[in-house]
């Protein structure tokens, strides 16, 4: 009997499946609010001078998620606000390590300099000029 109460309850627990493999994707908001908020923080690293290309895509990808969730289409939404935020986090990554880059090749060349100055042969020091003495 206990059987037959197990196999009743297996066609039961795939209709449960199926409906919930088909109920839609909620509206992806905090995907978008994470987003725009790695867009601001690539903005503020510079990314439009030093990383401009993956700026553009992470804006371009945040409004196809934006016109995704106005036709309800949560799914792709979702995928867009996410591929977005990715697409501004590199881009953030590339502008901070820019600067890094830049400001390390800038240490480079004062140690060069310091260097070079240090290098260079100091003039011998010479004895202090001694004044005549006249007689008494």
């Amino acid at each position: 009997m206990k059987r037959s109460l197990g196999l009743r309850a297996v066609p039961g627990a795939l209709a449960l499946l199926a409906l919930a493999a088909c109920a839609s994707t909620p509206a992806p908001s905090a995907e978008l609010a994470l987003s725009g908020a790695a867009l601001t923080r690539a903005d503020g690293a510079g990314a439009a001078e030093l990383a401009p290309a993956e700026l553009r895509m992470a804006r371009a990808k945040l409004e196809r998620a934006q016109a995704a969730l106005a036709a309800k289409d949560h799914e792709q939404a979702l995928q867009m606000a996410q591929q977005s935020e990715l697409d501004a986090r590199l881009a953030e990554a590339k502008s901070r390590a820019a600067k890094a880059r830049k400001t390390a090749d800038e240490l480079l060349e004062s140690n060069r300099v310091l260097r070079e100055e240090m290098g260079r042969k100091t003039p011998a020091v010479l004895p202090a000029p001694t004044t005549p003495r006249t007689p008494s």
